[in-house]
């Protein structure tokens, strides 16, 4: 069994999955619009840029995401974080720099007492995440 954190956007799925791809060097293996989709008949014409469903593959790992309808907002993302756990010191620097860009940073990334690096931080979209290294490498 995996779990896999599915992500509901108001508009910003593509967007926010393409920089996660090169954020987190992943690679997406499907993103379809509402009108790529058999949901086409089912959705006003100006929605069908919308993402319906996406998946962003990082090693063994997937996050997947969509867009809901304007009719059916979602909140800001609060209350749920996606933890990162890197096997470096210089990953963890890397990953946290690149998805803090335009976002705020909440911990800056640093030694604690049970990892060699962590820190937290809310990206552009809204989404929070904690990058975690416990080895000193």
């Amino acid at each position: 069994m995996k779990i896999n954190p599915y992500l509901i956007f108001n508009g910003d799925c593509k967007a926010a999955f393409t920089f996660y791809a090169q954020a987190l060097k992943g690679s997406i293996d499907v993103m379809m619009t509402f009108g790529e989709s058999p949901a086409r008949e089912h959705v006003p014409a100006d929605l069908h840029n919308l993402i319906i469903h996406t998946r962003l593959s990082i090693g063994d790992q997937a996050i997947m995401g969509s867009d809901t309808t304007p009719d059916r907002p979602t909140d800001d993302m609060a209350g749920c974080s996606i933890s990162l756990n890197v096997d470096s010191i210089a990953e963890a620097e890397r990953v946290f720099s690149a998805l803090a860009e335009d976002g705020s940073v909440q911990m800056p990334l640093e030694p604690t007492f049970w990892a060699a690096r962590f820190g937290m931080l809310q990206d552009r979209f809204g989404v929070a995440w904690m990058v975690n290294c416990e080895k000193d490498q």
